[in-house]
């Protein structure tokens, strides 16, 4: 009976897979298609008007980020159907398929001033909520990763806070007495609330979405204080996307660049697109644990080259401006020589630069693999001019000891193969050695 009863689960899950994975790739063909001929269409249309870079921007916002999305959702959803990470995935992709041609439909009809119909209505009702669909699920995958599931069940209370505080600005996006956007301001037939009533209920519910923030990433937190290496590595990734997308929001933010039509607006818009990119394709790595502990040489190479480039970045600037302005004092016109010195100049501080940087970022983030590093050399230094067998077990047990650091460590030295025999010689004429 028992046996009946396994066999029968086991295929009840097998249909159940196979169904999450049909629809899992089924909504990702549809959401795939759907960018590709809006986004299309929309940078079609844009390419005689803007240039590479804000056309490279725009369609990693609103091309391949979607995809990503789609196609890591999936991905988890083909081996992972009951986490719940996957479907979560998906409502992003939702929101961009429906969001774009909804802002390109009002956009269109911004110049004529329409009457406010029931689609229009509805278009502006969804454009001032639907950027939700977007923060709530990556908030929720923050205090479910990885597996789908909350810390403890204590914390799922967080869950249920964040879908009724979703849906609480819903319905201050519904019941306003006028819907407005940058291009529209409409009346709403079933408006009850006054401008000032949703202002106010507004700055609350700011005040409580960051209360989830905090909240969301107190799970994480906790989460990675009691997980096991495994689920170590795999929040790793997903802090590691995290913390490359809050550097280029931020960053933006702060400067001004962000949103800006000049060179660097679009510039921040090209690396804005690749760092969305990254959460996705993070989750996916981590989920499906595809080459998962490469993110402690990743986090590495990221803390080198960072500084790095932008030290670099620096000295050409500051060189090819300085030059220029001492060549224009004495010979009173601009030369190309400031930037062939420069060049130079950048390109021979690289290596000694990473160096440096990379010992400094070794001694102060990975201190156990740089004392490791340095013990090695020493012991390398030792074992050139040792000839004392028994010394050298010893330095060979200290050097294991101080840089692997294991519960037990022992030697074992392979005999030499003649001596043996000599020995079982004597031992069959009932001598020893």
């Amino acid at each position: 009976m028992t046996e009946g009863t396994s066999e029968q689960d086991r295929g009840v899950g097998g249909r159940t897979t196979r169904a999450a994975a049909w629809l899992a790739w089924s909504l990702f063909g549809l959401s795939t298609c759907l960018s590709i001929a809006w986004s299309g269409i929309e940078l079609l249309n844009q390419a005689g008007s803007i240039n590479a870079l804000q056309l490279a921007s725009d369609a990693l916002i609103s091309l391949a980020t979607p995809v990503v999305f789609a196609v890591v959702a999936a991905l988890i959803l083909s081996s992972q159907p009951r986490n719940t990470i996957g479907w979560l995935l998906m409502v992003p992709v939702g929101a961009f398929v429906v969001g774009g041609p909804l802002e390109s439909y009002l956009a269109h009809l911004a110049p004529s001033s329409p009457a406010p119909t029931v689609p229009l209505l509805l278009a502006v009702w969804f454009s001032n909520w639907g950027w939700l669909l977007l923060i709530f699920p990556l908030l929720l995958i923050l205090l479910l990763f990885p597996n789908g599931r909350p810390p403890t069940p204590r914390w799922r209370w967080v869950s249920v806070a964040a879908i009724a505080w979703l849906l609480l600005f819903v319905l201050l996006a519904t019941f306003p007495r006028q819907l407005t956007t940058p291009d529209f301001v409409l009346d709403n037939p079933i408006g009850v609330l006054k401008h000032d009533t949703v202002e106010l209920l507004a700055g609350v519910w700011i005040v409580g979405l960051l209360a989830l923030v905090v909240s969301c990433s107190a799970g994480l937190f906790v989460r990675y204080r009691r997980a096991n290496s495994t689920e170590r590595e795999q929040i790793k990734w997903l802090l590691y996307a995290c913390a490359l997308f809050l550097v280029v929001y931020i960053g933006g933010t702060v400067s001004g660049v962000g949103g800006s039509s000049g060179i660097g607006g679009y510039i921040w818009g090209v690396f804005f697109g690749l760092s969305l990119m990254t959460l996705p394709a993070a989750i996916g790595i981590a989920v499906l644990r595809y080459r998962l502990y490469d993110i402690d040489l990743l986090i590495n190479r990221t803390l080198v080259y960072g500084p790095l480039t932008a030290m670099l970045v620096l000295v050409y600037l500051g060189g090819v401006v300085g030059l220029q302005s001492l060549l224009r004092a004495v010979t009173g016109q601009e030369s190309t020589l400031a930037i062939v010195a420069s060049t130079l100049l950048i390109a021979a501080l690289f290596n000694p630069l990473r160096r440096r940087i990379q010992a400094f970022i070794d001694r102060r983030f990975y201190r156990r693999k740089y004392d490791a590093a340095k013990i090695l050399a020493a012991f390398n230094a030792r074992l050139r001019a040792e000839t004392d067998l028994s010394s050298l077990s010893d330095d060979v047990l200290g050097v294991a000891t101080r840089t692997v650091q294991p519960v037990h460590v022992s030697l074992w030295l392979r005999p030499d193969a003649e001596h043996e025999a000599r020995r079982a010689a004597l031992r069959q004429f009932g001598h020893d050695e």
